[in-house]
């Protein structure tokens, strides 16, 4: 229920009048939600409390349950109602802005070097043990992958120097299956020991086949360490593993296994780079965008081909087995799945960057969205001014007034 904040009695009729238009969400994602969750939660399914909250919140978005802001124009008194949204991580609804934001910042930490992106994956061996341990084995992974690409950059005869590195970790593939592995983008150039900047050549510089034994080896021996402390939770579809002698074959298997990273794009400019992970860092499991259609039961939705030049592959699932696949996505609360490294570590950043930028002789971009307001946003951004009244033309509609609601 919406608490109404006091306000004008013309407001307040044509928010009672106009309420069942106001409350209605129509992205495919909440069809689903409001569809089938009942079922999905009559079926038994275990979901963790951040998964509920998930779900809630992805049902309650932009439908008016979370209250909403009123506008209204000054010269012929248009009411115009926007519904509040959720704001979860995981809402697919409610990322345009932050990821903008984000990108916006970055742009600001650019230093004049090539950037490259890397990809590592785990195997998917190793998925039943992850995804009963993702707190844990999430961390690892981005502490492995940092420390390999950290250690090799540092070593003179690939680079020596410390780069910056950004990660974003994603647990999905195309078909919304558990696929677990970390985008990197990372600097071609760095901080030397003696606080010069050294620059690599327009090629990755580190060896594909250096990078996967140095990931392997480094993963391997913290996972072991974590099994002998007693630290790993087993799930029913890999307790066999708590057995000493079922693990040590398992570990073995693993080291047998060809872990190769993948080396994506190589860009000319951090502008190119941070445009591009931007659509890696505030994605989440399936866009809108994707979905093709939804009823009562089903849900179809395209997806990449399985080879380069492969068409768009069109894929229909259960609206339940949706949900099940969208949760298994949504990761442990207050898990940061973007982290930053090197030059660009949160405690020294902005040392690291003042020198950089010093030792260059300028800047090369500044944040532009710094203190906007969110329709100085998006009129920045989308060229929309949702100040302009859409009866009259008028260019001063404010806010009036909220309602709050909870969810």
């Amino acid at each position: 229920m919406c608490i109404l904040l006091p306000m004008v009695p013309q407001v307040l009729s044509a928010l009672l009048t106009g309420w069942e238009v106001s409350y209605m969400n129509n992205s495919k994602i909440h069809k689903i939600w409001n569809s089938s969750y009942a079922d999905y939660c009559a079926s038994g399914s275990f979901q963790s409390d951040i998964q509920k909250k998930t779900s809630r919140a992805i049902m309650n978005c932009k439908s008016g349950r979370l209250g909403m802001n009123i506008s209204q124009c000054p010269d012929c008194g248009h009411l115009e109602f926007h519904n509040n949204s959720c704001r979860n991580r995981n809402c697919p609804n409610c990322q345009a802005v932050n990821k903008e934001v984000w990108v916006d910042k970055r742009r600001a930490e650019v230093i004049d070097t090539p950037y490259f992106h890397v990809v590592f994956t785990l195997p998917h061996e190793l998925n039943p043990l992850v995804y009963c341990n993702q707190q844990l084995l999430y961390a690892l992974l981005h502490r492995c992958c940092a420390q390999t690409l950290l250690e090799l950059s540092s070593n003179e005869k690939w680079l020596g120097a410390t780069p910056g590195i950004i990660q974003v970790l994603h647990t999905w593939d195309q078909e919304m299956g558990y696929h677990v592995h970390m985008h990197c983008i990372i600097s071609g150039g760095g901080l030397t020991a003696d606080q010069k900047i050294k620059k690599s050549k327009s090629t990755f510089f580190i060896p594909v086949g250096v990078l996967r034994d140095k990931f392997k080896g480094k993963y391997l021996a913290e996972l072991d360490s974590l099994y002998k402390g007693h630290r790993l939770t087993f799930s029913s579809s890999c307790e066999r593993l708590k057995n000493s002698y079922e693990w040590s074959g398992f570990r073995n298997d693993l080291y047998e296994k060809d872990w190769c990273p993948y080396i994506k794009e190589t860009f000319n400019g951090f502008g190119n780079a941070i445009e591009y992970l931007g659509r890696y860092t505030h994605k989440v499991a399936i866009s809108n965008s994707r979905i093709l259609n939804v009823d009562d039961k089903e849900v179809t939705f395209s997806a990449r081909g399985r080879k380069p030049g492969d068409p768009r592959r069109i894929i229909t699932l259960d609206n339940t087995e949706f949900i099940r696949r969208y949760l298994m996505h949504v990761l442990p609360a207050g898990f940061q799945k973007i982290r930053y490294y090197g030059f660009l570590n949160n405690r020294s950043k902005s040392k690291n960057l003042k020198l950089i930028f010093t030792i260059q002789g300028h800047q090369r971009f500044r944040a532009r969205y710094t203190g906007l307001s969110i329709a100085e946003l998006i009129k920045a951004v989308w060229k929309v001014d949702i100040c302009i009244c859409p009866e009259c033309g008028c260019s001063q509609m404010h806010s009036i007034g909220r309602t709050y609601g909870s969810s």
